[in-house]
């Protein structure tokens, strides 16, 4: 029974020298602010929205990009992560619509991280929409298709409203990551890509179970 009871008390002083840990790992002005007014969630009920804004020809987003998806993949069912592109100013547009194109022919999840690869090992100006068409064509996409929907009217009003968002959660630079429409955090901030997914990872188990 001792026994017992010795094993529950270390158990417990193992969570709740964790739960600080992560409580240290987060801390308010330091690692991460506030975005007021809280914006809406698009996530379900119960989950956890992490949001990612990016641009492609960002060469910290570039780096970030396989840590990010390492870190996604350990995430339990009640984190839903989400890509967003950030327009800060227009000429941010070409590789937004770029980014919107290729999801609406469902080639996204295959050629995002390509477009990184392309851009800053490659140094292909994928911003020029010819030379993107051409180089996803090279790729295995239809041209024409791809295109179509980079001209389109829906691509055009996801990036409009791309640009809407980056000013609604007040985003500066990139990448930056915004957690429950409450909070944003950027390796920036914490100082470090390690350091920036500990802080992610305390904000999604404080929020957790709110929504």
């Amino acid at each position: 029974m001792h026994d017992l009871r010795r094993l529950a008390c270390l158990a417990a002083t193992l969570v709740l020298s964790l739960t600080l840990s992560a409580a240290r790992a987060a801390e308010w002005g330091k690692d991460y602010v506030e975005i007021s007014p809280a914006q809406s969630v698009e996530a379900p009920r119960g989950k956890v929205e992490v949001i990612e804004f990016f641009w492609y020809r960002c060469p910290h987003c570039a780096e970030l990009e396989p840590d990010l998806e390492a870190w996604a993949k350990r995430q339990p069912a009640h984190v839903l992560i989400r890509r967003q592109p950030a327009v800060l100013n227009d000429s941010w547009l070409p590789l937004t619509r770029a980014y919107y194109a290729l999801e609406a022919i469902g080639q996204l999840d295959r050629l995002h991280g390509a477009v990184f690869t392309a851009i800053h090992r490659d140094r292909i100006d994928l911003n020029d929409p010819n030379t993107f068409f051409d180089w996803a064509a090279s790729r295995g996409v239809d041209r024409s298709k791809l295109a179509e929907a980079y001209n389109s009217f829906s691509v055009n009003a996801k990036a409009a409203r791309a640009k809407q968002l980056t000013a609604r959660y007040k985003i500066t630079g990139v990448p930056a990551f915004v957690v429950n429409g409450k909070y944003q955090t950027s390796a920036y901030l914490t100082g470090g890509h390690k350091e920036l997914f500990k802080v992610l990872d305390a904000l999604i188990e404080q929020e957790k179970g709110k929504r």
